[in-house]
């Protein structure tokens, strides 16, 4: 049950990340609208890292199992780790943070990137299935 739970979660996950490359290629200033909100209020901002902290938990159980453990282990421990950080980073610091990316990453600079959303997308679905 909780493999496949992990496997399911591993999957939504890379839904998100399909998704998020369009909304950057098709919407780029409402990604970095979102972008902008990062650690904007408390409720965001622990609700941000505290989902993070899901499909992290969901790679690491799920890693023997998929195509690539070793990348699993390696990328679900390090979202956890980074996620277990960020509870202890002031809230304003993260959201000068997601400030100051959302100026340098022009609306151009979304697009450019997308394709790599969406294949990271793609691969984790692979990883899994």
């Amino acid at each position: 049950m909780i493999l496949l739970l992990s496997k399911l979660i591993v999957v939504i996950f890379g839904l998100f990340f399909i998704l998020t490359g369009f909304l950057m290629l098709f919407k780029p200033v409402k990604a970095r609208q979102i972008l902008q909100k990062a650690g904007s209020t408390n409720l965001i901002n622990y609700a941000e890292i505290t989902i993070r902290m899901i499909p992290a938990i969901g790679m690491i159980l799920y890693a023997d199992y998929s195509k690539y453990p070793e990348i699993f282990k390696l990328f679900g421990w390090f979202m956890f780790g980074t996620s277990c950080v960020l509870f202890f980073v002031p809230r304003r610091l993260h959201h000068q943070f997601s400030l100051k990316s959302a100026e340098i990453l022009k609306p151009l600079y979304f697009q450019l990137i997308s394709p790599f959303a969406m294949m990271i997308g793609v691969w984790l679905i692979y990883a899994v299935s």
